[in-house]
Parts: C-alpha cells; sequence; structure tokens
C-alpha cells in the first residue's frame, strides 16, 4: 500500500506540473488517464488487483480524455467558424 502511494503522488506531481505546454485535447487525456488510474486502482484493489485495474482504468481514461478533447475542439472550431462567418456576413 506504500508504494501505491508514493506511486500516486508521484503521478500526481508530473500531471501538475507537466501540462504547461500541452495543447487541450492532450491535457484531458492525461486527465482522464490519471483518474482512470486511480480509479481503476481503487476498484482493482476491492477485487483483488489493484495493478490490473490500474492498468484497464488507465487505458480506457486516455481513451475517453482523447475522444472527450477531440470533440471539445471540433465545438471550438466550429464556433470560430461560425464567428468569422458572422463576421463577413455584417460587413
Amino acid at each position: 500500500m506504500r508504494h501505491f502511494l508514493l506511486l500516486m503522488l508521484v503521478i500526481a506531481l508530473l500531471f501538475g506540473g507537466g501540462c504547461a505546454g500541452l495543447s487541450p485535447t492532450e491535457q484531458t487525456t492525461l486527465t482522464g488517464g490519471a483518474a482512470g488510474a486511480a480509479g481503476g486502482a481503487l476498484v482493482g484493489a476491492i477485487a483483488g488487483n489493484a495493478g490490473l485495474g490500474a492498468a484497464i482504468g488507465a487505458g480506457t481514461g486516455l481513451l475517453g480524455g482523447y475522444l472527450y478533447g477531440e470533440h471539445q475542439q471540433s465545438v471550438h472550431e466550429a464556433y470560430e467558424r461560425g464567428v468569422q462567418q458572422g463576421y463577413r456576413q455584417a460587413r
């Protein structure tokens, strides 16, 4: 349990300091991976294998975070296109 807590602390420190130069999609991917790993480890610990739970949770979280980030980026791009069209029509 002590090693697990140390690992989670290291991940939290890397996560907090390492996101400064990332795109929003990269940030949501990492956030999803970290949250998935933590949740998976918690469920895995209850089921008897925290490492496997963390690995499965991290993979699922990475995929979910990436898909969410891509969706948010497409929404933002659609908004920007609408703003530009509005400017052109107003001239």
